[in-house]
């Protein structure tokens, strides 16, 4: 039988079972999506694990940051005068004073849900870019998160949290986790409402989540059949124009409806996805194979070296010495299986069963199917 530590074959839906899913599950609404924001910012409060000097980045960027809030870190002014020679001096005592080390330049990333609102909080994530060693205990100051268009939609500042531990004690250094990333629940407010077409446009477009001929128009019929003829149709494979109400909130009310009608989906294609790391065969119930014989055969050597003594005759006046004697042994085996026309997965999997063959076997065997024009489905390798 098949080493099921070594290759695990799943098979999915061996009976011929129907099943109803809702619209919510299997579209999505066309323009309603999220956005991905991201922005750059300085980690501060860092136990000594920050960048330090060794990334002129940061002290550049900590040095404009508290420019921006009124404090001077230049050099001497040119005019003399002696309260603004004692305040440069003071400026530049405390840029002298400043610990870089306990500051870090970081990457700051976030996705904006779709309708999200100016004044609500999202969640952020951080994660260093510089020679720091941890962020732990750090806090992250205000960041501006900026779009695809260069815009500021959401302001990001708050004490991080990190789960990975990074210590280093006389010499000896151990690691759990990542220390250099982490996140900040609630640690945006958005500040700019990203536009949908959802309230503007004439007809609500779904977008089929798998490209399906049958689910689009599957989902049409139901549509119509519910709401009356003409309401929806099929534009292609993936999308579905659907007839919406003008008010935004009957508009809602009208969507809340369609998402929660049950439709049964098309068949998938016939598909096996095989892991080659792991030896993970997925087979659907598609999956059928023409008239065809399979000869699978592992040749095995092995080679054994055996130490022993050689004792010389006595009165002979040899030298008693090792000697390696070599052991080559040849081991072949090999099995067949005949595949009749429009075997079903069941059969595919016993007979593969039958062979006990390894993951790499398992996946050679399907290549060599679908090479042969024996395979009836789409063969995908991962």
């Amino acid at each position: 039988m098949l080493n099921m530590k070594s290759l695990v074959l799943f098979c999915a839906l061996l009976a011929p079972t129907v099943s109803a899913d809702r619209i919510k599950d299997l579209t999505d609404v066309a323009g309603v999506r999220t956005n991905q924001l991201v922005g750059f910012g300085l980690v501060v409060g860092l136990a000594g694990t920050g960048d330090g000097k060794d990334l002129p980045l940061s002290a550049q960027s900590l040095k404009t940051m508290l420019s921006g809030l009124g404090v001077s870190v230049d050099g001497p002014v040119s005019d003399f005068d002696l309260g603004d020679a004692l305040a440069s001096l003071a400026a530049q005592n405390a840029q002298k004073e400043m610990k870089l080390e306990n500051v870090a330049a970081v990457m700051v990333t976030a996705e904006m849900p779709a309708f999200v609102k100016p004044g609500q909080r999202i969640d952020i994530n951080v994660s260093a870019i510089g020679v720091a060693e941890s962020l732990r205990g750090g806090n992250l100051v205000m960041t501006q998160l900026r779009g695809v268009d260069g815009k500021t939609y959401a302001l990001a500042q708050g004490a991080m949290t990190v789960t990975g531990i990074s210590e280093n004690v006389a010499g000896t250094s151990m690691q759990i986790g990542v220390p250099t990333s982490g996140r900040i629940p609630n640690g945006a407010t958005i500040e700019r409402l990203v536009e949908t077409p959802f309230d503007t446009t004439e007809y609500i477009v779904l977008n089929v989540k798998n490209n399906d001929f049958s689910t689009a128009n599957a989902i049409t019929e139901e549509i119509n059949k519910t709401f009356g003829s003409g309401v929806a149709s099929a534009l292609d494979g993936v999308s579905i124009a659907v007839m919406a109400p003008i008010n935004s909130s009957q508009r809602v009310s009208f969507m809340s409806m369609i998402e929660n009608l049950d439709v049964t989906p098309g068949e998938p294609p016939a598909r096996i996805v095989v892991n080659s790391r792991t030896g993970t065969a997925v087979i659907n119930r598609n999956v059928r194979v023409a008239a065809v014989a399979v000869t699978h055969g592992t040749i095995s050597v092995k080679v054994s070296a055996n130490n022993e003594i050689s004792q010389p005759n006595a009165f002979s006046g040899g030298v008693t010495a090792g000697v390696t004697n070599g052991e080559i042994v040849i081991d072949e085996s090999s099995s067949n299986m005949f595949f009749q026309p429009g075997v079903d997965l069941r059969d595919i999997v016993d007979a593969v069963n039958k062979v006990g063959a390894s993951p790499s076997s398992l996946i050679a065997i399907l290549e060599a199917l679908k090479s042969a024009g024996g395979l009836r489905a789409e063969l995908v390798v991962i």
